[in-house]
């Protein structure tokens, strides 16, 4: 049995690293999947065809979630497509690492505007129609650093941060109508960005998880999987992290 049998997703920056992998993972769990791409329509077009051949619909929207207006547009557009939106993935962001001495004004305000207001923004866009339909899961993607910190990612801490509290309280504003919001934190994922470090380094960094690996996009959808089926029903407000145990 398909776990999201029949279930519609919006998934949020989709079309790399690890929202692509939650998305395919959500189609092989028979979920229809509308996602959000920056700026790759190539990269988008085929995401959409592997997606459709697990047997599901599937559409890309251009979109900027960091807009509140954008965000809005997007949700309308995909209810008018798919009907419905039983699942909600935030899961776009971005970095601009340096020491607090020198982040820019500038680096500061867009790390926080389209890592956190973006929750804001779609999270608001989607609730009228979870309330209405009385069932929904948000799943919102934080960070290890955003429970740790980080040094050089002040303004990436602080957004992955205020994304924990956002869903604790979202979580207990709408749990009534059958709504849940959770968080994943994941730890040192794997992607094609990783891929692009010095060997030795990365090397490092899985010496010293407790399991010895980096994790795969993989791993991060199969969680997402659990918090937007049934199977967790009774799950709210809780951050997942998804880490290999490294914050153990």
């Amino acid at each position: 049995m398909k776990l999201l049998e029949n279930k519609t997703a919006l998934i949020t920056g989709a079309t790399r690293g690890i929202g692509r992998g939650i998305a395919i993972t959500f189609a092989k769990q028979g979920a229809n999947v509308a996602f959000t791409f920056n700026s790759s329509v190539e990269a988008a077009q085929e995401l959409e065809k592997e997606l459709e051949s697990h047997g599901v619909k599937a559409k890309g929207y251009q979109s900027n979630a960091a807009k509140f207006d954008a965000a809005q547009e997007l949700a309308a557009n995909v209810l008018k497509e798919f009907g419905t939106i039983d699942v909600l993935i935030n899961n776009a962001g971005i970095t601009k690492d340096n020491l607090l001495m020198r982040i820019s004004e500038a680096d500061f305000d867009q790390v926080i505007e389209v890592n956190l207001k973006s929750v804001f923004n779609l999270t608001k866009a989607v609730i009228r129609p979870m309330m209405k339909q009385r069932a929904g899961s948000i799943i919102n993607m934080s960070s290890v650093v955003g429970l740790k910190g980080n040094a050089g990612q002040a303004n990436y801490a602080a957004s992955k941060s205020g994304i924990l509290g956002f869903t604790k309280s979202v979580a207990l504003e709408l749990g009534s109508r059958n709504i849940r919001c959770n968080t994943i934190a994941p730890g040192f994922i794997e992607t094609e960005m990783t891929g692009k470090l010095n060997e030795e380094v990365v090397q490092g960094w899985r010496d010293s998880i407790p399991l010895k690996r980096g994790g795969t996009p993989e791993d991060i959808a199969n969680a997402c999987v659990f918090l937007a089926s049934d199977m967790s029903s009774y799950i709210t407000g809780q951050t997942l992290s998804v880490d290999g145990g490294m914050l153990t």
